[in-house]
Parts: structure tokens; sequence; C-alpha cells
């Protein structure tokens, strides 16, 4: 299983460019898995109404990762290690989203640089969506 970050889900459910056929080629039939974070993250992005039904639907569908007890407290620091190290990662779901996959000791597929400064600090095991061949 690979968790999938929201960055990589947008350009999947945008499909621009063959992004969802990229997606399913490289997963190579491994189950994609999700944060509870990329739900939210999508379904506030929704356009309208049908949108929403649509992403609520399909997201009803997915795979979840749960957080063990202390998840969130080793998320935060994350965060406090990266700004005590001079880097500030723009969001703070960022941490949570890789401090699951730490958690569960999964590659992350993003196209998002926070997780690059997460994996400089911790053992993130993640992949850019956007350098895939």
């Amino acid at each position: 299983m690979i968790l999938v970050d929201t960055s990589v889900w947008i350009e999947v459910l945008r499909n621009r460019s063959g992004e969802a056929q990229r997606l399913q080629a490289w997963l190579g039939g491994q189950e994609p898995v999700l944060a509870r974070f990329t739900q939210l993250e999508l379904l506030q992005g929704a356009r309208d109404e049908k949108e929403w039904a649509l992403l609520h639907d399909y997201l009803g569908s997915q795979t979840y990762l749960d957080p063990e007890p202390d998840c969130w407290a080793r998320a935060a620091r994350v965060y406090f290690d990266l700004r005590r190290a001079g880097s500030t990662v723009r969001s703070p779901i960022d941490c949570c989203i890789a401090q699951l996959g730490l958690d569960h000791r999964m590659t992350l597929l993003h196209q998002d640089r926070d997780f690059e400064a997460i994996a400089a600090i911790r053992s993130l095991s993640q992949i850019r969506f956007d350098q895939l061949s």
C-alpha cells in the first residue's frame, strides 16, 4: 500500500495529461491509502454541490490510515523540529500526513515540497509524483 497525498489526488482528479492513468500504472496493483486530512482537503475544495457529492461518494469508498494515540503529538514535534532547524512547512497538516506515513512505515507519494523538508529530518519514505517516469 502507498499513502497518496492530497497534492497527487488533486492532479489525478483533474486528470490533466492522463495523471490518473499514470498513477494507476505506477501503483501496479498496489492499493492507495489516504489520510483523513486528504478527505478533508479534497472535500473543502469542491466547487459545487455536484462535485461535493461525487467526491464524498468516491472518498467514502477509499482506505484510510488510522492514527496511533500520540500521532498528533509526534506530528507537532516534526513541525517544532523543523522550525528549530530554520525550516517551516506551510501546513501543519503535512506534518500529520507525514507522521501517519512514518507510523505505518509507508511510502508517501506527493507533489509538495513540505514533505521533502520533513524527510530531511525524519526517515520518511517519499516519492514526488511529478518526478515519476
